[in-house]
C-alpha cells in the first residue's frame, strides 16, 4: 500500500487539475493496485458472508472526483481512497465492510480505519433497525461484544429516545444512534504489513453476525416498502 498512501499524501498537498494530469500514469497504477486488492477483499469476505459474493470491484469503489457543486470546499480530488463491500453493492442501501485509506486526515472520524455497518440509513430503515434493538437489544449488543477489535461509533446520537419507544429501555444508547457503525482505526504500520489482506479479512470476520443482524432489519424494511 505504500504506493497508494504516497499518492494521496502528495495528492492532498497538490489538490489540482494541473498536478493531476500530471500524474495520470501514476494514478492508473495506483487505482490498479487499489482494484486488485478489493477484489481480493470481495472473495475474502465471501468465504464469511456469501451475501456479497459475485460483486464486482466497480461495484465497491467510487470516483475519484469530488462533487463541488454544493461545497465551498472546490479542491477537484478526493484525498482518500474506500471499498464498501455490502449485499448488491455500494448503493444498495445494506450494511457492509468499509475499508478506508485517508493518510493526511487527523479526524478521529474517518483517517485510515476499518468499519462495518450501516450509514446514513433512510428513515424506514432506520425505523427498522430500532425495532430490532428494541425486539432483540441482548442479540445485537451480543454482536458488538464478539467484534472486540471494533469500536461502537457514537456520533450524532440523538439525546433523547426516538418517537415510538419507551425511554428507559435497557437498549436505549442503541435506539438513540442514527448510524451503526463499529470502527478500528488503522496505523500506517499495519497499512504496509505484509499481512495486510489478512489482518484485514480477520477483523472483518469478527464484524459479519453484526452485520448480519442489520441487514435482517434492511431487507424486513425493504419488503415493508414494496
Amino acid at each position: 500500500m505504500k504506493e497508494v498512501i504516497d499518492f494521496f499524501r502528495r495528492l492532498h498537498d497538490n489538490n489540482d487539475r494541473a498536478w493531476f494530469d500530471a500524474h495520470r500514469t501514476e494514478w492508473a497504477h495506483v487505482k490498479g493496485y487499489f482494484a486488485a486488492f478489493t477484489e481480493q477483499l470481495i472473495a475474502g469476505i465471501a468465504e464469511f458472508d456469501p451475501t456479497v459474493r459475485g460483486l464486482r470491484v466497480q461495484d465497491c469503489t467510487y470516483r475519484i472526483a469530488r462533487d463541488t457543486r454544493f461545497s465551498p470546499d472546490k479542491s477537484p480530488y478526493k484525498t482518500y481512497i474506500g471499498a464498501y463491500i455490502a449485499p448488491k453493492g455500494k448503493k444498495s442501501g445494506f450494511a457492509g465492510y468499509y475499508f478506508h485509506i485517508e493518510p493526511c486526515c487527523d479526524s478521529l472520524v474517518w483517517s485510515n480505519l476499518l468499519s462495518a455497518g450501516l450509514y446514513c440509513p433512510e428513515p424506514v430503515v432506520l425505523h427498522s433497525v430500532r425495532d430490532e434493538i428494541f425486539d432483540n437489544g441482548a442479540e445485537v449488543e451480543r454482536t458488538i461484544r464478539q467484534a472486540d477489535a471494533f469500536t461502537l461509533c457514537r456520533d450524532n446520537a440523538l439525546r433523547r429516545t426516538p418517537k415510538g419507544f419507551p425511554s428507559g429501555s435497557p437498549y436505549d444508547e442503541l435506539l438513540r444512534l442514527k448510524e451503526f457503525l463499529l470502527e478500528r482505526r488503522m496505523t500506517e504500520r499495519e497499512l504496509l504489513d505484509g499481512r495486510l489482506l489478512e489482518f484485514t479479512l480477520e477483523r472483518m470476520r469478527q464484524t459479519q453476525p453484526f452485520v448480519a443482524l442489520l441487514n435482517r432489519a434492511v431487507r424486513y424494511a425493504f419488503e415493508e416498502m414494496r
